[in-house]
């Protein structure tokens, strides 16, 4: 008897969980594993707000909550339609008016997305009297916005922005970050606290953020192109690449970022990892401070009469055109690439990379050569040497230098060999950014990433004349130059592609010629995954999406 009770309640239980198969049992209480992806990030955010950082690691988050009227198209810098459905662009090239995308809601119960939102996220980085203004820098409002006067809402699902002048780059810089839509509520409600708990309309909502540790993204349900695959993406900072790489080795991430260019042989062997690299779209540099700075003080993003100041950290010996082609001749840059990028980038020559119009293959650059060097230190009353203060970014490693220490020492080595002593300083990721934007380093060792396929991107972000402002810089080398200031304007301004070549060229020869950067290097981007990740594609601007993954088991 006891035996065919139990046959009983085995066909009993047996044809219970046979009906939740076949969905008689509503589908949502049929638990199945959370699918968390990890990546090891090189550095902590600065803050999550999307308009007021510059730095790789800030976005990488951010691009995961927030987006833009418009987006790249897969692995280009090819531009789709996004939270606008389309848009219309004035025969006089100076007014777009766009159609919202309808139903997009904002994360945490923010509601939908209307123009309100979108002309709050424009307005806020130039208008005075809009109540979030003093809360930001915006510095990329600077860089690469300053052409647009207004942005008008037409109807709750059209907006129109109007441009001061025609601007050939201006669509593709429509999807970039700085102009990511936010919730105005959101804004409104969080205040200075906005950057902590970022509202946006992107696959991935903001759960919580551990300084120095990690950051935790969820699957957003109402997402309007459809929910996610990953239930949750945590960004963990591990700012040693060995450790980073031994991390992805043991199974604790799914995949890393900035790897030891000694590491890519490691993985390449390692049937368990995958390695994703292309060439990279970006430049690292040396920036030497030759202390023509300003203070914006009519917030019209240029440089006017009366407007100069003193830039804390401007050199003296940098104000000589002869001493800062001397330490362009003194660093030996082919070994650099060699050596410590392990082939995995290329020689630096001038300020854009090759892959971009307007790149001037008729630069040579400045060969290395330390008897060179010294001849001009010594023209120059500074044949004894001097000593200076070089920044690096310490354990940060960054898309155009993978191992910032070694590359500092190296550079360090070569001036030493023309009798400069460079003393080496580092300090936190954010604090050094904010310091380079104060103007506070002698010689620094940055870069960037291309943000929208567009040499403008480049040249007047990183060596225009306008961005000399003390405390949002973006030119660390602070050197006024009018004729390359007006080139960069021109190129602006002008639809005609073959023209803006000729522009940027003949600026990329005055820049070389100036020699306020010393160009190093333009890194390939290599990016590493476990073999159960899929569908993560690799974008030339080294911005990372993860709305395409999933991890197969």
């Amino acid at each position: 008897m006891k035996s065919n009770l139990k046959a009983i309640a085995a066909i009993v239980l047996l044809t219970t969980l046979l009906a939740g198969c076949i969905g008689q049992a509503p589908e949502e209480e049929i638990p199945k594993e959370k699918m968390t992806f990890i990546f090891g990030s090189s550095g902590d955010a600065v803050k999550l707000d999307p308009a007021d950082v510059t730095d790789g690691e800030s976005l990488q988050r951010m691009d995961n909550i927030h987006q833009g009227l418009v987006a790249y198209d897969g692995g280009t810098t090819n531009i789709k339609p996004c939270l606008a459905t389309d848009w219309d662009i004035s025969a006089d090239k100076k007014t777009i008016t766009f159609d919202l995308r309808k139903g997009v809601q904002f994360h945490h119960g923010f509601g939908e997305m209307t123009a309100d939102d979108v002309v709050f996220s424009f307005a806020r980085q130039y208008d005075q009297n809009n109540f979030y203004y003093g809360k930001g820098e915006w510095a990329y409002w600077g860089y690469m916005f300053g052409d647009i006067e207004k942005v008008e809402k037409i109807d709750d699902y059209k907006v129109a922005i109007h441009l001061k002048r025609p601007n050939a780059s201006i669509m593709t810089s429509l999807a970039m970050f700085t102009v990511s839509i936010v919730s105005e509520k959101a804004a409104q409600e969080y205040g200075d606290d906005y950057f902590k708990n970022p509202v946006g309309t992107g696959p991935f909502e903001f759960v919580e953020w551990v300084k120095d540790d990690h950051i935790t993204l969820r699957a957003f349900d109402d997402y309007w192109e459809g929910r996610a695959k990953i239930d949750e993406l945590i960004f963990k900072v591990i700012p040693d690449p060995s450790a980073r790489l031994m991390a992805l080795q043991a199974g604790e991430v799914h995949g890393i970022e900035h790897i030891d260019p000694t590491a890519l042989q490691i993985i390449k062997d390692d049937p368990n990892l995958q390695l994703i690299s292309q060439a990279g779209m970006n430049v690292g540099y040396v920036a030497l401070n030759c202390g023509e700075g300003y203070v914006d003080t009519n917030k019209n993003g240029k440089w006017d009469a009366g407007e100069d100041v003193e830039v804390p950290g401007a050199f003296e010996p940098f104000k000589d055109v002869r001493v800062r082609r001397a330490i362009s001749h003194a660093i030996n840059k082919e070994s650099i690439v060699r050596n410590l990028y392990k082939g995995a980038a290329t020689v630096a020559v001038q300020g854009q990379p090759p892959s971009l119009f307007g790149y001037n293959d008729d630069i040579t650059g400045y060969e290395y050569n330390p008897d060179k060097a010294r001849q001009l230190l010594d023209e120059a009353g500074y044949g004894d040497g001097f000593t200076v203060t070089l920044w690096h970014m310490g354990s940060t490693s960054r898309p155009y230098f993978p191992v910032p220490t070694e590359i500092a020492e190296a550079i360090q080595n070569d001036l030493a060999a023309v009798g400069i002593t460079a003393e080496l300083f580092t300090e936190d990721w954010g604090t050094y950014l904010q310091d380079a934007e104060a103007g506070k380093a002698n010689m620094i060792m940055l870069g960037w990433t291309g943000d929208n396929g567009d040499p403008d991107n480049f040249l007047n972000v990183l060596y225009s004349q306008r961005v000399c402002t003390i405390g949002s810089a973006g030119n660390y080398g602070f050197k006024k130059n009018q004729e390359i200031q007006d080139l960069l304007d021109a190129a602006l301004m002008t639809y005609d592609q073959a023209e803006r070549a000729r522009l940027y060229k003949q600026a990329n020869a005055l820049l070389v010629e100036q020699c306020s950067h010393v160009f190093i290097a333009h890194a390939d981007q290599n990016l590493a995954f476990l073999n159960s990740v899929k569908g993560y594609i690799i974008h030339p601007t080294s911005r990372k999406f993860f709305y395409t993954v999933w991890l197969e088991e």
